[in-house]
């Protein structure tokens, strides 16, 4: 009864005050307009603190562990449909080595690509791009100058500007010395180090950093005991270097509710904002949206998903897909809060890179929506 308290006391607390007099809540939700009381959500301005921001991770931390070859075609054709969706911030591709993910051995086509082609979105986008190493900022950055002035810098952001894309690179670091070793071949350590030319190469080429520090709840080698204290370390660490955002991944998906609360406690006692901090569920043991109200309680209001809960990680074993995006948008509205995200839309591009991919939709509010979505069209017919 514990894990779920947390759910309902930020179901009452975000309660509208008209509550009395709007109508009951169907039992089936078509589209995400559905989940609340239009009429009412007219009458009253969104507040501040029920924006959500969604960072969809689908076309690189989605497709990484894909066994299946996938075109080049198929990846910016997925940018594209997301980006119509209305998320703000895509991670689109990763700057590192093909021998070590063959998946993202043409990310530098992406970019390209989102550089020189004005892709429609009803919103200004972010798009985010792994790059590990000195390597790796370095092949992103020889595009970013090839093609100076076609980006969104941070001070052109600050004056108003938003006619062009915003780019966006990014680290990972990891909290435990096992999965550090087994996935950048070194220590926490020498990583963070690094890590400094990384962000500071992001910040003279005038973008945001964002870091990520991998297995926060539970570690394939090390286990569920990971060390809250040390991953308030690391992101102090990342935020002194000058990262703008540091996303906490539950990459085993080992998360639970009691362990979420402990280390977000943890990471504000340390003095990090919780403006700063995104959370990164994976759903392995289906305590991505639980862990998610836990989150959103403590008052963070950034989440990573991926459509259709595309996802897994190469290094680590039976780690399962990122909680879907369809799941982490219904969740929300549900709660009242404000995602900007059509969950129509992005239940049909769930449905369609699953069909591309040729493996099954993996988000139950994908099919949900798309099932009441034709019983609803037979209904009629």
């Amino acid at each position: 009864m514990a894990s779920v308290r947390p759910m309902i006391r930020l179901t009452r607390w975000r309660a509208p005050t008209t509550i009395s007099a709007a109508p009951r809540l169907r039992q089936c939700f078509a589209t995400a307009s559905d989940v609340k009381n239009p009429a009412a959500a007219a009458q009253q301005p969104p507040r501040a603190d029920n924006r959500v921001r969604i960072v969809e991770v689908g076309p690189r931390d989605g497709l990484q562990n894909e066994k299946k070859s996938i075109p080049l075609a198929t990846k910016i054709e997925l940018v594209e449909r997301l980006a119509k969706t209305g998320v703000s911030f895509i991670e689109a591709g990763s700057f590192v080595s093909p021998k070590w993910v063959p998946q993202m051995d043409n990310s530098s086509e992406v970019l390209e690509h989102i550089l020189t082609n004005k892709i429609s979105s009803p919103v200004p986008i972010t798009y985010s791009f792994l790059a590990p190493n000195a390597k790796g900022v370095e092949n992103a950055t020889a595009l970013l100058q090839k093609h100076a002035g076609a980006y969104l810098t941070q001070s052109e952001a600050l004056a108003g500007t938003s006619d062009k894309p915003a780019i966006e690179l990014a680290v990972f670091a990891a909290a435990t010395e096992s999965f550090s070793r087994k996935n950048l071949n070194c220590d926490i350590a020498t990583s963070l180090d690094r890590f400094r030319d990384v962000i500071q190469g992001a910040k003279q080429l005038g973008i945001r950093a964002r870091a990520y520090i991998s297995v926060v709840l539970g570690c394939p080698f090390e286990g569920y005991d990971v060390d809250p204290h040390r991953v308030a370390e690391v992101a102090t660490s990342l935020l002194e270097m000058g990262a703008d955002e540091i996303s906490l991944g539950d990459t085993t998906g080992m998360g639970t509710a009691p362990r979420t609360q402990e280390l977000l406690r943890c990471v504000a006692a340390a003095g990090i904002r919780h403006e700063d901090v995104a959370m990164h569920f994976h759903d392995t043991y289906g305590q991505a949206l639980v862990n998610t109200a836990i989150a959103l309680e403590r008052g963070v209001r950034t989440f990573d998903s991926a459509v259709a809960g595309l996802g897994g990680c190469p290094y680590s074993p039976g780690a399962t897909g990122n909680v879907a995006t369809e799941n982490v948008v219904y969740f929300m509205e549900s709660l009242g809060m404000e995602t900007g995200v059509d969950l129509d839309a992005v239940a049909d591009v769930g449905q369609w890179i699953s069909a591309e991919l040729g493996r099954p939709n993996e988000s139950t509010v994908g099919k949900a929506v798309l099932g009441a979505r034709k019983a609803g069209a037979t209904a009629s017919a």
